[in-house]
């Protein structure tokens, strides 16, 4: 049953509603939750779809609030207010009622929804364009306890991303974190099967999709591990790339439909990973009225701090977080190292302090003398080398013994 009703009120749309389910046999209200969509004429059939296919699951009273702008001075400065009451099959499993304001009215907006909303129900507040930076701070917003945005609707999706984190306020959500809630839901299940620390991981998707950056960061801010965002054709998510100390662990989906889980030491698995209409993103958002404390902690990370951090793991690749054991055998490398470097010291001190050698040692440091005692010895005096062979020995002793100190500095 579908009633309009041009230049009412407020009090005509109730009187309106109770005259309707009293036509059509339904005089109790069996709805749950109150949903206010803030929409303009050009989105609101698809939003208004999109809601009555979600009210099935939540019955609910859906009152579509829809500012005209008038083009004219004179007309900016009359007030009006027009509504279309939908109840029974034209609405669902619910109400409808349609708003259209008017000049000043338009700017008043929560004046005129206040008296409509369910007595002691939930009210939930959704923006499917056109969403304000502040959305708690909105007179609509301030009626709700749960404010739905989508940036993936925005002229800069991820710059919004910084705004939504700077107004943040318990009970907001956007579309964009919903989309990814299967993700999440596979990429957890699968760390959950194996017992592997993870090192790096890297997201793929569309360059201006918000929800790739939204799980980079929950990724980042879970996991505390470097982040990569890398790009590609889309649609929208494509891959998620895990790197671990037992084996990589990739989530791809190339289709957009069917997804593919490969786990190290385990066979592939085909997953359904489609793109979900947005009914079911609303359904979904009104299951639970509670304050997503994920998606606030994934959101305050910050696009900025995702971006440097992918900056430093590819300026050092280094810097991502190494297995204790590998850890343990580079202390213990370094230590042996220290070592020998001290040994190498202590040698080149005793050589030139003229302290005896190990017999293989003092016949590396005394190669002439090897050479005269296999026949090659050159001509002598009465007791020993001549002065100049001795005072060219002697200065060949010292640079030999001087070497391995000279070595051990350079290093």
């Amino acid at each position: 049953m579908k009633t309009a009703l041009t230049d009412t009120t407020a009090s005509k749309i109730n009187k309106s509603l109770v005259k309707a389910r009293r036509a059509i046999g339904t005089p109790a209200v069996g709805m749950v939750l109150t949903l206010v969509i803030v929409t303009d004429e050009e989105n609101a059939y698809d939003a208004l779809r999109s809601a009555g296919d979600a009210s099935r699951e939540h019955p609910s009273r859906i009152l579509v609030v829809i500012k005209r702008v008038s083009r004219s001075h004179r007309d900016r400065t009359k007030s009006r207010l027009d509504a279309e009451v939908l109840v029974g099959a034209d609405a669902g499993t619910g109400e409808t009622v349609v708003l259209r304001l008017y000049g000043e009215v338009a700017d008043h907006a929560q004046s005129v929804v206040l008296p409509l909303l369910l007595p002691d129900a939930p009210v939930v507040v959704w923006w499917p364009v056109n969403a304000p930076l502040d959305p708690a701070g909105d007179p609509l917003g301030a009626l709700a306890q749960r404010r739905v945005t989508d940036t993936y609707a925005g002229e800069q999706p991820v710059r919004e991303l910084t705004a939504r984190a700077d107004s943040y306020t318990p009970g907001d959500t956007d579309l964009s974190w919903t989309r990814i809630t299967p993700w999440r839901s596979m990429l957890a299940a699968a760390l959950d099967q194996v017992t592997c620390e993870v090192q790096a991981v890297e997201v793929e998707g569309e360059e201006s999709n918000p929800s790739c950056e939204l799980l980079a960061m929950w990724l980042a801010d879970r996991l505390d591990v470097p982040v990569k965002r890398s790009l590609s054709s889309g649609p929208g998510l494509t891959a998620v790339r895990l790197t671990t100390d037992c084996g990589p662990i990739v989530l791809d989906r190339a289709d957009g439909s069917l997804a593919t889980l490969s786990i190290q030491g385990q066979p592939k698995r085909a997953v359904a990973l489609k793109r979900r209409d947005t009914s079911e993103l609303i359904a979904e958002e009104l299951r639970r009225l509670d304050p997503d404390d994920t998606y606030a902690s994934a959101l305050r990370y910050g696009v900025e701090r995702l971006r440097s951090s992918a900056h430093r793991s590819a300026a050092d690749p280094g810097a991502s977080k190494a297995p204790s054991g590998e850890r343990l055998a580079a202390v213990s490398r370094g230590l042996t190292e220290a070592s020998s470097a001290l040994d190498e010291v202590s040698r080149a001190l005793d050589e030139a302090s003229g302290t005896p050698k190990e017999p293989a040692r003092e016949s590396e440091l005394s190669g002439d003398s090897g050479k005269r005692s296999a026949g090659e010895s050159p001509a002598k005096g009465a007791g020993g080398p001549a002065p100049v062979e001795a005072a060219a020995e002697g200065s060949r002793g010292a640079a030999t013994a001087q070497g391995p100190v000279n070595r051990v500095v350079a290093k």
